[in-house]
C-alpha cells in the first residue's frame, strides 16, 4: 500500500500547488481520491497510469475535490477505455456530471457506475477480495465523506522447511495449509498449522479525512491505521476561523491521530495564508511525534 500525493492545497490551485486530489495504490490497484482541478496534469506528471484507475472516491461537492472530474472522465473517452468506472460520492454528483456530459453532447461510451452516499453512519460500501473500504462519516458546510481503505488478512506463507518433514504432506493440501487448515495424517494425528506455515504480514490500513471540524468521534472508527491524512486547513492562532468555516487545525488533527494511536499521521489542505508550510509540522508535533506534511509529488509507503 503507498500514498501518492497529486495536489494538497485548499480552495483554488497556484501556479505550483494543487487542489486536493490522492493516488491510493494498494495490491496492484490504483483508488483515485478526490479530484481537484489539474489532477490529470498531475496523473501524468508523476506517470499514474489513467486506465488502472477503477475506484474514484469524491469526499464532497466543493470544487477543490472535484473541479478536476469531469475533464478526466473525459478523457477517459478518449483513450478508449472499456473497463468500467466505479465512483462513489455524495448524492448530487451524478446530476452535475450527466448535465456536463449533456450540454457539452459528450457520449461516455464506457461503463460509469455511480454509488451515490448519503448516510450519516459509517457504510462498507466497496469490498473486492483483497480490500475493503468505509466511509468516515465528517461534518463540513456540507455532506462530506472521509474514506478508510483496509487490507483484507492474507493466506498464510508455507513454512517448507517444516514441510518436509512429513512426506505426506503433497502439494495438494497447500492450498488448505495457506488457509489456516490443520494436516490430519492418515492415522489420525493432527499437525497443527502453526507448524506448518508463517503468519501473513499484519494488513496495512489507510484513513482520509477530508474537510471537517475537530470530530473527535471518528476516532474509534480509525483506531490503529497505520497512516492517517487529515486536513489542517488552518494553525492555532486561527482557531475561531477553523470552527467557522468548519474546518481543523494542525494541533486538532494531531489529537485526533494521538487519540487514534496511529502510526503515522499525514497534514494536508493547508491555507494559502500561511508562507511556510513546517509551520504545521511544528505545530502537530506538540501533540503527536510520527507527523509529516503532504506536498504534490510525494509519496508514503503505508
Amino acid at each position: 500500500m503507498k500514498l501518492h500525493i497529486l495536489g494538497c492545497h485548499s480552495a483554488t490551485p497556484r501556479s505550483l500547488v494543487f487542489p486536493s486530489s490522492q493516488i491510493l495504490e494498494i495490491n496492484n490497484e490504483l483508488l483515485l481520491i478526490d479530484a481537484g482541478e489539474g489532477m490529470q496534469i498531475q496523473l501524468r506528471k508523476y506517470k499514474h497510469k489513467f486506465n488502472k484507475i477503477k475506484y474514484i472516491f469524491i469526499s464532497h461537492l466543493h470544487g477543490d475535490h472535484f473541479y478536476g472530474l469531469v475533464g478526466f472522465l473525459s478523457t477517459l473517452r478518449l483513450l478508449g477505455r472499456g473497463k468500467e468506472i466505479h465512483l462513489f460520492a455524495p448524492v448530487g454528483l451524478k446530476e452535475i456530471l450527466q448535465l456536463q456530459f449533456k450540454v457539452t453532447q459528450t457520449d461516455i461510451n464506457y461503463p460509469l457506475v455511480y454509488h451515490e452516499l448519503s448516510s450519516n453512519k459509517p457504510e462498507l460500501i466497496l469490498e473486492t477480495d483483497k480490500f475493503t473500504v468505509e466511509t468516515i462519516p465528517l461534518i463540513h458546510r456540507i455532506y462530506a465523506n472521509g474514506y478508510l481503505v483496509k487490507e483484507k488478512e492474507k493466506l498464510r506463507n508455507l513454512n517448507i522447511e517444516a514441510i518436509k518433514k512429513y512426506p505426506e504432506i503433497g502439494i495438494w493440501a497447500y492450498h488448505n495449509l495457506k488457509k489456516g487448515k490443520d494436516f490430519v495424517c492418515e492415522n489420525g494425528k493432527i499437525i497443527p498449522n502453526t507448524e506448518l506455515t508463517i503468519p501473513p504480514p499484519r494488513p496495512k490500513s489507510y484513513a482520509y479525512c477530508s474537510d471537517t471540524i475537530y470530530k473527535p468521534d471518528i476516532v474509534e472508527q480509525i483506531k490503529n491505521v497505520d497512516l492517517l491524512y487529515h486536513e489542517s486547513t488552518f494553525l492555532e492562532t486561527d482557531k475561531e476561523l477553523a470552527t467557522k468555516t468548519k474546518h481543523s487545525t494542525a494541533k486538532q488533527a494531531a489529537t485526533i491521530a494521538k487519540m487514534a494511536q496511529v502510526n503515522k499521521l499525514v497534514l494536508g489542505h493547508f491555507s494559502s495564508r500561511y508562507p511556510n508550510e513546517n509551520l504545521f509540522i511544528k505545530e502537530a508535533k506538540t501533540i503527536f511525534e510520527n507527523v509529516d506534511i503532504a506536498r504534490e509529488g510525494k509519496s508514503f509507503e503505508v
